[in-house]
């Protein structure tokens, strides 16, 4: 009887450790883990703006935003760096937009800019 008391503790240890084990995986979201659901990007994924100042010259836009959520920062007016010069030539002071933006080093850029058609 002990023998089997001793086979069922171990088999339960064994069971919540491995549980246990994978949970920060999945807690953390991480690519590849059991029930992560990986979003390919879409409009759907970039945020709401209006710009509010082009920068031609530092490459810079003002941006009044949403909250951007891969970046996990709230809505405000602040200053973003552009990838590709070309996207400042596509916008103006009063545009609203949908943009997509990164961390890079440290400076925030804008990757992607879509200027939002509005119907009146």
């Amino acid at each position: 009887m002990n023998h089997q008391r001793f086979f069922f503790r171990a088999t339960g240890l064994a069971l919540a450790f491995s549980a246990s084990a994978a949970l920060p995986a999945w807690a953390a979201g991480e690519p590849g883990a059991p029930g992560t659901v990986i979003a390919q990007a879409s409009t759907t994924d970039m945020t709401d703006g209006e710009v509010r100042k082009v920068n031609k010259e530092g490459g810079t836009l003002t941006l009044k935003h949403g909250d951007i959520k891969n970046l996990d920062m709230p809505g405000m007016t602040m200053v973003f760096a552009v990838k590709d010069k070309a996207m400042l030539d596509k916008v103006k002071a009063g545009d609203k937009i949908k943009f997509k933006a990164i961390n890079d080093a440290g400076k925030f850029t804008v990757t992607e800019v879509q200027v939002v058609q509005v119907v009146q």
